[in-house]
C-alpha cells in the first residue's frame, strides 16, 4: 500500500506487537487473537475484528447469530432426510468435521461418531438442493464476486459434488450481495466468503460464511479492494 510502512509478523512466533494504526490477520489462533484484542480495545484498526474472527471459528454461535440477523439460511422441515452434520465448535479441520447423511439412522450413526472424537456442539442442517455458488466480499464496498465450484468440479473435501454440475438458474445477485453484507455487519468482519445455494425457483439460502477466504479465483481484485478499504477507514479515524 503506497504511503504506508508495513510490518510482518509470523503468527507462530509473534510475542508482542507494536503501535501500528491497523492490523490485519489471517491467524485464528486464541494466543494471536487476545495478542490483538490488546491494541482494538485500545482504538487500533484491526480486520477482521477479533470478535468476528471467534464467532466465525464457532459455527453454532455464528449459525445463531446469523439466524437473529434475518439471514436466510437452510429451514428443518424439508422433505428430504438429506442433511449436513456439522461440528460446532469450531471450523471445519478435516473432512470428518463436515459429513452428509442421507436418512436419520445414518445421521444418529454419524453423531455418535462425533461424540466419540469428544465433540458434543453439533450443528445439523437440511441439504438444499440447487446451485451451489462461493461467494467472496469486502463490506462497505461494491466488491463481490460469485463463482460455480460445480463448474470445473474444484472441491476441498468433496463435499460441493452432492449439488452435481450447476444448472445456472437465475437468481439476483445483488439481493444476494446484501445478504452476505447483513451477515458481515451481523458478525462484525469486513474481509469476509462463504457459499450459498441457488433452487430452481431463483430463491437461494447461504449455508456457510467465514472471515477471510482464499480469494483464489479472484486474489488481484480482491486485494486492491482491501487496501481501498482499509485506507477509507484510516481516513474516517
Amino acid at each position: 500500500m503506497n504511503g504506508c510502512i508495513i510490518h510482518e509478523y509470523d503468527e507462530d512466533e509473534i510475542n508482542s506487537l507494536g503501535t501500528s494504526q491497523v492490523f490485519l490477520t489471517m491467524g485464528r489462533s486464541t494466543r494471536l487473537l487476545d495478542l490483538l484484542s490488546v491494541p482494538e480495545s485500545d482504538g487500533a484498526i484491526v480486520i477482521n475484528s477479533t470478535a468476528g474472527i471467534r464467532l466465525c471459528c464457532h459455527r453454532s454461535k455464528l449459525e445463531m447469530t446469523l439466524r437473529q440477523a434475518k439471514v436466510t439460511l437452510p429451514e428443518d422441515g424439508q422433505k428430504s432426510e438429506a442433511c449436513w452434520l456439522k461440528r460446532g465448535d469450531a471450523p471445519a479441520q478435516t473432512a470428518d468435521d463436515v459429513i452428509f447423511v442421507t436418512n436419520t439412522d445414518e445421521l444418529e450413526r454419524k453423531k455418535q461418531q462425533f461424540l466419540q472424537r469428544g465433540i458434543s456442539d453439533i450443528v445439523v442442517s437440511p441439504h438444499v438442493e440447487g446451485d451451489l455458488i462461493k461467494f467472496y466480499g469486502v463490506a462497505g464496498t461494491s466488491f463481490f464476486r460469485v463463482f460455480y465450484p460445480g463448474d470445473d468440479m474444484h472441491s476441498k473435501f468433496g463435499n460441493e459434488l452432492h449439488n452435481g454440475r450447476p444448472q445456472h438458474y437465475k437468481y439476483s445477485i445483488d439481493k444476494l450481495h446484501s445478504m452476505a453484507e447483513l451477515a458481515a455487519q451481523a458478525v462484525g468482519i469486513i474481509i469476509y466468503g462463504g457459499d450459498a445455494v441457488v433452487r430452481r425457483d431463483g430463491s437461494f439460502c447461504m449455508i456457510d460464511f467465514n472471515d477471510w477466504p482464499s480469494f483464489s479465483r479472484c486474489r488481484e481484485e480482491a486485494a486492491l479492494a482491501i487496501a481501498c478499504r482499509i485506507k477509507e477507514l484510516i481516513v474516517k479515524r
